[in-house]
């Protein structure tokens, strides 16, 4: 496979022989700030349609089938209609708050994403205690809900906002052992010494076989909780929570939070 470290070894040289080194490492960081936004967004956007087609499988319904060939575009007319909306302040709201809700939300998104090492030399953030790191940066994601329903002055968003924080909090303890079942197996913490060691020694889930098996199936279930997807949807209840946490938002602010 072809090593990204090749390329990005390559493009700082260059950088490097056109400007001075703290004008170099600016520069990189815009670039691979604009890269992780796009890989995000269209990640996000594949991900998006594929649950709407597998939940509607598992439903009996059709699902997203009409804008585009299988409805292959109704993602991207969603993106256009949520970016195209007014962004309603609502009265009566703390309104410092109720607009930095949807970023910190964001940004633990995009913490933890560039954690992922995608291939050698692909990953931003790697340093010997990424897993830690990995888990405090998502924590920083139930500060944002709390916020949101909590700045919004609506007693259905403040439920909301308390279910999912709960939810969270209390799967991640979850996430976090079983997180520790694979630093424990590997003897490091590092995502990139982690991959590196399974592809030389083979997959932990084989490796570890019945502690690997049981970790493997208890992240499957916490981490769909930790998403709030079904059946672990109850913080966002549309049928008695309106939304949940996220009710009193429109626009691009709600684009943020379904993002991330």
């Amino acid at each position: 496979m072809f090593e990204i470290s090749r390329l990005t070894g390559w493009l700082h040289e260059l950088l490097s022989s056109w400007m001075p080194e703290w004008l170099t490492t600016t520069v990189e960081c815009v670039l691979i700030g604009a890269a992780l936004l796009v890989l995000y967004a269209l990640l996000a956007l594949f991900y998006i349609y594929f649950e709407r087609r597998v939940c509607a499988f598992f439903q009996c319904r059709l699902g997203p089938n009409r804008v585009g060939k299988w409805g292959s575009i109704q993602v991207l007319a969603d993106v256009l209609k949520m970016l195209t909306k007014e962004i309603i302040d609502m009265k009566n709201v703390d309104r410092l708050l109720h607009k930095m809700a949807p970023f910190l939300v964001i940004v633990a998104s995009m913490l933890t994403f560039a954690c992922l090492p995608w291939n050698k030399g692909a990953e931003v953030l790697d340093f010997n205690i990424g897993v830690f790191f990995f888990l405090a940066a998502g924590s920083i994601g139930v500060v944002g809900i709390l916020l949101a329903g909590w700045s919004s002055n609506n007693k259905y968003a403040l439920i909301g906002a308390m279910r999912s924080g709960a939810q969270i909090i209390s799967y991640e303890v979850s996430i976090g052992l079983v997180m520790l079942t694979m630093i424990v197996l590997t003897g490091t913490m590092s995502f990139s010494e982690i991959c590196q060691q399974q592809a030389d020694m083979g997959w932990n889930i084989f490796r570890g076989h019945v502690p690997a098996l049981l970790a493997f199936i208890i992240y499957l279930i916490a981490g769909n909780a930790e998403c709030n997807r079904g059946p672990f949807d109850m913080p966002e209840a549309e049928s008695e929570l309106t939304a949940g946490y996220h009710v009193e938002y429109s626009g691009m602010h709600f684009g943020f939070y379904y993002l991330a």
